[in-house]
């Protein structure tokens, strides 16, 4: 039911994304879906996300998002917020036992946390939030020396079953000049992530764990772990919204334990 994030983090520091399986609903929602936004049952929604919460230390309160795809950032800090939710992409904190989380079908999760373990962070990492500078805006206001940090990333669609149009290579590819959002380019490398279709004449297999890991090292961050699951082909365990359209999402969570 849940994925553990195999990284060198301290050991007060709880990251860990969920799988489909071990909740309550029905298809194509089954079993354990955690986003309010898909169509699921409110009801089987609140007893995932109730169950999840049991998972997490005692106390513990959980941050969800409303996402856009973007770039925008959110320091945890204060009052949780509850629905509508902040609008952004990414989260960062440095209280203790305040989750930070993403939903994803598809998309790329990446959780961060410094070495000491007094900042972690979650960013919901697709090609439109890749592209836009999701991380590079993360790590820009998070209180940590880059290389300090360690990555991990969850469970994404993979690099032979993400088929893309020549825009989303495009968007890679083009406004390479922007350091702020792309420092230090290389067209050449970016363009090793994107591998012609067998199947559609100027379509391509997009690497979203390999452009993420491009960016990361350009920014400074060298320790990235994770990075081998295909929610579209792996059915049992993942949601995938290229594969079945409506369907549920799973949570990608990190923590700083109390101690």
């Amino acid at each position: 039911m849940l994925i553990e994030a195999d990284w060198p983090a301290p050991d007060h520091v709880q990251a860990f994304c969920t799988e489909r399986r071990g909740g309550v609903g029905f298809a194509p929602f089954d079993s354990f879906n955690l986003g309010h936004h898909v169509g699921d049952d409110p009801g089987s929604v609140l007893h995932n996300r109730q169950h999840l919460q049991t998972l997490l230390p005692p106390g513990a309160q959980l941050q969800w998002l409303q996402q856009e795809h973007g770039s925008e950032t959110l320091e945890l800090s204060g009052a949780i917020v509850d629905a509508p939710y902040p609008r952004a992409d990414s989260v960062f904190t440095r209280d203790t036992n305040r989750a930070c989380a993403v939903l994803t079908a598809d998309c790329l999760p990446l959780l961060l946390c410094n070495r000491a373990g007094t900042t972690v962070a979650a960013a919901h990492a697709g090609w439109r939030g890749l592209s836009a500078g999701v991380l590079e805006r993360l790590v820009e206001r998070m209180p940590c020396v880059p290389d300090e940090l360690l990555a991990w990333m969850g469970p994404a669609i993979g690099p032979r079953a993400f088929e893309v149009g020549p825009e989303v290579r495009d968007a890679f590819m083009q406004g390479q000049d922007d350091s702020s959002v792309n420092p230090d380019p290389n067209p050449n490398e970016v363009e090793l992530c994107f591998v012609p279709s067998d199947r559609r004449p100027g379509h391509f297999y997009a690497d979203l764990y390999q452009l993420a890991r491009q960016r990361l090292r350009r920014l400074g961050i060298e320790s990235v772990f994770g990075g081998g699951h295909c929610t579209l082909s792996e059915s049992e365990r993942f949601f995938s919204h290229r594969r079945d359209g409506q369907t549920g999402r799973m949570a990608s969570l990190i923590l700083i334990k109390p101690r």
